[in-house]
């Protein structure tokens, strides 16, 4: 059986990144497939001395690309981040620049058909942003990169729970705003296609409560009976397992129990401190409804520790077995055929001329 490309990006050369990159390029028990590795030779190889492995594998330059691919994994030396002007344990504007740049350049050959998944180890959105002010969040950076027929969206891994939000990188005093039965509805629905993409045949999903107690019987807010239940009620006539609004204290346990296989949340910290509390080092960020699957590890960067060589390599090795797995179920992309030279795909990464769009949170 054909293995399955993923393409890598190496993340902030600053972080933790770098060595969770060697770490997983040598680890046997990570279910690679066939790794293309979007980054610096140099900060690839500053990870593997910070991680304590050799890492052996051909290096290509961008202008080597098109005359034919190595088998199995290999670097792509994009030489775009020296590590000497990247300092460990801090955000940088150079290690921003090399964060956008490889994340785009692994974007650009999926979607040209040389990879069936996208991971990335860890970036920082504020050495991002130092590098590229308009950088928002990884959806809308994918959005404008790649220019998908639909909006993709984040889902949290861990084990055998998913977590789905219905808003996400939005200030909390913007959430309640934008919770809409419209907008409750069609993330359920996204969550049950996306789940039931994902080998899940009838997901169970219960609806986190907005308001304590699920309002109370009005007494602490409306939203839950007139937005959130009628969303789904909707939902429940469409055949779907949903259950909810549910108060928020007890729905992740309830997942926990087995009751649950999602729990979706109304936003960002609703669900992800609940998450990193039940498995920090093994969950897994997940973006879908994309023509590909991008996955990352769901923690960050970990500034206070890079460079120590003990970053846990759980949730990254998570990932990626997350990202193939699912590249694997889903069937049109098994043979993808290019529709670009890759090296034109690497020069469009590479290029400091890139605008995008925030999207809509």
């Amino acid at each position: 059986m054909k293995n399955t490309k993923v393409a890598m990006a190496i993340g902030d050369a600053g972080g933790i990144g770098p060595e969770l990159a060697a770490k997983v390029i040598v680890d046997d028990k990570s279910n690679l497939g066939d790794l293309m590795i979007m980054g610096d030779s140099r900060v690839l190889a500053r990870g593997a001395a910070d991680a304590g492995v050799e890492i052996d594998l051909p290096v290509l330059a961008p202008g080597e690309v098109d005359g034919g691919l190595p088998e199995g994994s290999f670097l792509i030396d994009l030489q775009n981040c020296d590590p000497d002007v990247v300092p460990q344990g801090e955000s940088s504007p150079a290690g921003g620049l090399a964060s956008v740049q490889n994340f785009r350049a692994a974007l650009l050959a999926a979607s040209a058909g040389y990879a069936e998944a996208v991971f990335f180890t860890p970036f920082n959105k504020h050495a991002m942003r130092l590098a590229q002010p308009d950088y928002i969040d990884e959806i809308g950076f994918v959005d404008a990169t790649i220019h998908p027929a639909e909006s993709g969206r984040e889902f949290n891994v861990l084990d055998e729970v998913w977590n789905a939000r219905v808003t996400s990188h939005i200030p909390l005093s913007e959430v309640a705003g934008k919770i809409t039965e419209e907008r409750v509805f069609d993330s359920l629905l996204l969550t049950d296609k996306v789940m039931r993409g994902a080998g899940i045949e009838r997901p169970r999903i219960g609806v986190a409560a907005l308001n304590p107690h699920a309002g109370d019987g009005r007494n602490f807010g409306t939203e839950d009976d007139d937005i959130i239940l009628p969303a789904v009620e909707r939902a429940r006539a469409r055949q779907m397992a949903v259950s909810g609004p549910v108060p928020s204290d007890t729905v992740f346990v309830r997942a926990v129990r087995g009751e649950f296989d999602a729990v979706m949340t109304m936003y960002h910290d609703q669900g992800q401190i609940a998450m990193k509390l039940i498995g920090f080092d093994r969950g897994v960020t997940l973006i879908a409804n994309y023509p590909f699957p991008i996955v990352t590890p769901a923690h960050g960067t970990a500034y206070d520790i890079a460079g120590q060589g003990v970053a846990d390599l759980g949730a990254t090795r998570n990932a990626v077995n997350l990202g193939r797995k699912l590249a694997k179920l889903d069937g049109h992309r098994s043979s993808p055929a290019p529709t670009e030279p890759l090296s034109a795909c690497i020069k469009r990464a590479l290029d400091p001329k890139v605008v995008w769009e925030k999207a809509d949170a």
